[in-house]
């Protein structure tokens, strides 16, 4: 099978999905603007062909150009697991006519409004919502819900520039900062817990579930500077806190028609146990979040993802024999990190729960902690016992900091 791979060497963990491919067997080709030779090493080594493009943005030259490949080397399937590059995906496949989400199929998992519309029309429970493109339709949106509101994209990912909105004084104040937003949705604030959904999915069926737990959730992660943020991968899916909103996920993804790949859902469980649809992505999970799964079972999902789509089949194992989490560091202090206390004794005390540590070296300059999900490094960590891993991963969110200075 030749697979054309949309941006194969961005995000950081496309690489790893590169490879996964590759291990299935498929002749891997990757499209990208980066010249090759700034492809990571991962990358370059497990593509067969790379077709280097003026701009992926350049929808129509892409796809022109695409063509004419296609008349010298048979293109089977075309993937893309980054986001913004999911519609170019979908266009390719109506142009060659291949398998996969169409443009009209992509569009519910891009457009923030439209796939609450489709959920609205499948009789699931979504928060109340508004698109709004001018102040004055945020105004309008915001008062026509009541606050508190969500004030996020249409087309984002990740709780960037994301806004919980108490009052119309507040509202103000949040607005210049979403000027560079083509189109915002307003929705009701929904207070609860929340957690994902993620899935590799065949024809339709469920072969890997996934559900983790944000500590806390993104949007307050996102804003407060000196938390950890912590995801927690679950061992037990059988709970019920969780029932409802499996069942949710379930019914979104029949009412959205998806088939085959990965899936990234986000919802909330309320005080009275409500689960309320969030958003889903036609992707997987970011920030390493394949990884927790990956610890959960003692699985690769990148190659089981690879196998998935190449060829129909899913052979990876799926017990859940622990817990696993992902907690993220940031720096305190502006400049190089200077040093990093806590380390020796967190992995003395829990070495063999500890699976990976990724921290910045000593002199490498701290990340803008507001434009990255990474922040400054992060530890994987596992344990049986769900209350054992949370108790781990206080002691790290505490216990373990990075001081940076000039």
């Amino acid at each position: 099978m030749n697979l054309l791979l949309i941006s194969p060497g961005f995000p950081s963990e496309m690489p790893l999905f590169t490879r996964g491919l590759a291990q299935a067997g498929a002749r891997v080709i990757g499209l990208g603007d980066q010249p090759p030779a700034a492809l990571p090493e991962r990358t370059r080594a497990h593509l067969a062909d790379y077709i280097r493009v003026g701009s992926l943005w350049d929808e129509m030259q892409v796809v022109q150009q695409i063509q004419a490949v296609q008349s010298q080397q048979r293109i089977d399937r075309v993937e893309c697991l980054w986001e913004p590059g999911m519609i170019l995906a979908a266009r390719l496949r109506e142009t060659l006519g291949l398998p996969g989400l169409t443009v009209a199929q992509t569009i519910p998992f891009r457009d923030k409004g439209r796939m609450k519309e489709v959920l609205d029309a499948a009789g699931l429970r979504t928060p109340r919502h508004h698109r709004a493109v001018t102040a004055d339709g945020v105004r309008e949106a915001a008062a026509a819900i009541g606050f508190p509101v969500a004030v996020k994209p249409i087309s984002g990912a990740g709780s960037a520039d994301t806004h919980r909105v108490e009052s119309a004084d507040e509202l103000e104040r949040i607005l210049p900062t979403l000027r560079h937003v083509p189109e915002v949705s307003v929705e009701e604030w929904i207070e609860g817990q929340e957690y994902t959904f993620d899935t590799i999915c065949i024809d339709g069926r469920i072969v890997f579930p996934n559900v983790c737990w944000y500590r806390p959730n993104p949007i307050i992660a996102r804003q407060v500077e000196w938390i950890s943020p912590q995801t927690i991968g679950l061992r037990r899916l059988d709970v019920e806190p969780l029932r409802e909103g499996l069942a949710l996920g379930r019914a979104v993804l029949d009412a959205l028609g998806f088939r085959t790949g990965f899936t990234h859902m986000e919802w909330f469980r309320t005080a009275s146990g409500e689960a309320i649809f969030g958003e889903i992505g036609a992707r997987p999970p970011g920030a390493r979040t394949v990884d927790i799964m990956n610890y959960l079972c003692d699985a690769d999902l990148y190659a089981g993802w690879g196998e998935a789509v190449t060829r129909g089949t899913f052979s990876q194992p799926t017990e859940r024999r622990y817990n696993a989490a992902s907690i993220f560091k940031r720096a305190q202090g502006q400049g190089r990190i200077q040093r990093i206390d806590g380390l020796e004794s967190i992995l003395a005390r829990y070495g063999p729960h500890v699976m990976s540590v990724d921290l910045l070296p000593i002199g490498a300059p701290r990340r803008n902690w507001l434009q990255t999900l990474m922040s400054d490094g992060h530890l994987f960590v596992r344990h049986q016992n769900l209350d054992a891993l949370t108790e781990i991963l206080d002691h790290i969110g505490t216990d373990l900091q990075i001081y940076a200075g000039h």
